[in-house]
This record gives structure tokens, sequence and C-alpha cells, in this order.
């Protein structure tokens, strides 16, 4: 495994942690969070825009970070279906 994938994959596995930490499933980042629980609360509605402002070289972050987490069977059925 080359050093950037090495790298990149500790990113995603603290992004994960913490989002663990917040009480949100394990296997899923703060980006697909965001996008997923936008509207159901004005918290994530503003966490989904400040995560795509911070990652503003990359249109609609957390959008695609959602569509790659169902893309790569990370996240369930049932978490799709909760608002939390």
């Amino acid at each position: 495994m080359k050093l950037k994938q090495y790298i990149l994959n500790i990113l995603i596995a603290f992004d994960q942690l913490i989002n663990a930490l917040i009480l949100g499933q394990p296997n899923e980042t703060i980006s697909s969070r965001a996008w997923r629980c936008k509207d159901s609360s004005s918290f994530w509605k503003f966490m989904r825009k400040l995560i795509d402002m911070l990652f503003f070289w990359q249109k609609d972050h957390c959008y695609n970070s959602f569509i790659y987490e169902i893309e790569r069977n990370k996240i369930t059925t049932t978490i799709l279906t909760k608002n939390k």
C-alpha cells in the first residue's frame, strides 16, 4: 500500500471514530452523516454546509461521501431510514 493511501485510510478511520463517539454509526463518516441528516435537524444542515465549505476543492463533498458509502456498502438500509 502506498503512503498516500495509508494516510487517507487513517484519516477516514479517525473520521468514523469521531462519528461513532457522537452517537453515529461506526462505519459512516461525518460527511456522509451530515448529508443524510441535513433535512432532519438544523445542526446537521449547518454541518453539511460547513463541511462542504471546508472541502471547497471538492464539489458537493458531503453528497459524494454519502454516495460513496452506499456504493461501498458501508452503511446499511437501516441507517438510511433513520433520521438521527
